[in-house]
């Protein structure tokens, strides 16, 4: 028996319904049981009803930030004493009726599905299965206190089954699973935060990765001693299969569709790049369909410069040493898609434009490269902008400059100095990235931007689109972009993630 634990995380669910596209739709799994607690139960719903991973996927990707709630306004002369800062109104008008939800096929559904609510009367866990789902528990079993109101049903008032249980591990291990599959997206980042928006989702991190994290090593220590001959607590071998992430969106607070966007397909990669370690087979690929009509296009130039020293591989060292010499080069940096720009997670654009160094015989073509903003590796909040240019020297051999710029918040104000400094490499060969380390170093060095070379910078963008309005827009989306990936870094003390 094959169990799926649909964990909470808000609306960071959004990254576990592009899981679900991978391992529903690509690899072709799937489950005897499926179980939701708080924000999983929205993709629980969807699952039930039989819905592919990829449908699932489509509606966080479409979903528009303003119409998951409304103001719960006509409580706020009460002050201390409001019943909610936010109703779930607008999810009930809006938002269920987009995604399709029928409860009817829900109730109707073979697909075993258990919801887990707060039962606030018993101050227990009280678990529905899917043949009595309605709309009214779905909304309890989101509703967080102090944000949404608590829904009364049959006398007895329900709500979010966080503080109980963010995912119902336990249910799964007794309606007998052989395997369960987790996807956890609640943080599990160290870092305390002052203020009142900060502490409370702590709290939740401490309940919820507090409580499923000990349960889970529980049935690892139990499958251990079964391995070794003893009986183990639960008496039978359990598969543990677990996929985590830090996923860059804020729990409840996001005004941006394009984020909400890159965190499913973010979850898209992250589960590819999961089934391949774990030898998982996927048998298709659901890509994103491109948007209908002419796709928006941006473009800016960027000039960088500094020195680079041959047989050198310490990009400081490179910088500063006595045999260094002038490196330099002109790009402009070209997303032919800008809505594949700033909806993937690689954030991935084509570059053209000259290298320039004395040694490979001065000013040299790059034959092709690419440039990825603010990309990271599991810390969302230590980022990078990566260029890599191949090009050849006055003798036609190949080399490829490999740079990234490191965006992290150090003490002082760091900001100019972290987005205009590149730790350079140049190897020979046209290397790829996972080439690297392999490859043989031509050297090393630092190149930056100057003041002046960035003022001027400012005014090479250039949009291209079927409309003026599309224009502003499109020059919005990559202002959003890029201004939202600096307040990860930068005022995540703030608010953990950028809400534009």
């Amino acid at each position: 028996m094959r169990s799926l634990i649909l964990a909470g995380g808000g609306i960071k669910v959004g990254f576990q319904a592009g899981v679900l596209q991978v391992w529903l739709d690509e690899a072709g799994l799937t489950f005897d049981h499926a179980d939701g607690a708080s924000g999983g139960c929205l993709n629980l719903a969807m699952y039930c009803q039989g819905m592919s991973g990829t449908q699932m996927a489509d509606n966080w990707r479409h979903l528009d930030p303003f119409s998951q709630v409304s103001l719960n306004w006509e409580h706020y002369w009460k002050l201390a004493n409001a019943p909610s800062l936010f109703t779930l109104d607008s999810m009930r008008k809006n938002v269920l009726p987009k995604w399709g939800l029928d409860w009817a096929k829900i109730r109707a559904s073979n697909r075993l599905g258990t919801f887990n609510v707060c039962n606030f009367n018993t101050k227990e866990i009280e678990i529905v299965t899917q043949d009595r789902m309605t709309e009214d528990f779905l909304m309890a079993s989101i509703s967080l206190p102090i944000w949404f109101p608590p829904v009364v049903i049959d006398g007895q008032t329900y709500l979010d089954a966080v503080y109980l249980t963010d995912a119902n591990v336990e249910n799964a291990v007794r309606r007998g699973a052989d395997e369960i599959w987790a996807i956890w997206t609640v943080s599990t980042d160290p870092t305390w935060r002052d203020g009142f928006v900060a502490q409370y989702f702590h709290i939740i991190e401490i309940v919820a990765d507090g409580r499923f994290f000990p349960f889970w090593r529980r049935i690892e220590k139990s499958n251990a001693e079964i391995a070794e001959g003893r009986p183990g607590e639960f008496g039978r071998p359990i598969r543990l299969r677990l996929l985590q992430a830090e996923v860059p969106i804020h729990y409840l607070i996001n005004l941006s569709r394009d984020r909400m966007t890159e965190s499913v397909n973010l979850g898209v990669k992250e589960a590819r790049e999961w089934c391949e370690r774990e030898g998982i087979p996927l048998r298709q690929r659901a890509d994103v369909p491109a948007p209908r009509g002419r796709k928006s296009r941006l473009e800016f130039t960027e000039e960088m410069k500094g020195h680079v020293t041959k047989s050198e591989t310490d990009c400081a060292r490179g910088a500063q040493d006595a045999r260094r010499s002038p490196f330099m080069f002109h790009l402009t940096i070209k997303m032919d898609d800008l809505d594949r720009f700033v909806t993937q997670p690689e954030h991935e654009a084509r570059t053209e434009g000259w290298i320039e160094h004395a040694a490979f015989g001065g000013r040299r073509p790059v034959e092709s490269g690419t440039f990825n903003l603010f990309v990271h590796a599991t810390d969302p909040s230590h980022k990078q902008m990566r260029y890599r240019l191949f090009f050849r020297d006055a003798d036609a051999q190949p080399y490829t400059l490999s740079g990234h710029k490191d965006v992290h918040d150090d003490p002082g104000l760091d900001v100019w100095r972290d987005t205009s400094t590149l730790y350079t490499k140049i190897y020979k060969g046209h290397v790829a990235a996972t080439g690297e380390a392999q490859a043989e170093t031509y050297g090393a060095g630092v190149l930056i931007i100057y003041e002046l070379d960035f003022i001027r910078q400012l005014g090479t963008f250039r949009v291209d689109a079927p409309t003026p309005g599309e224009r502003v827009t499109a020059l919005n989306r990559f202002g959003g972009l890029f201004m939202g990936s600096l307040w990860d870094v930068y005022a995540k003390n703030f608010l953990s993630y950028g809400p534009f």
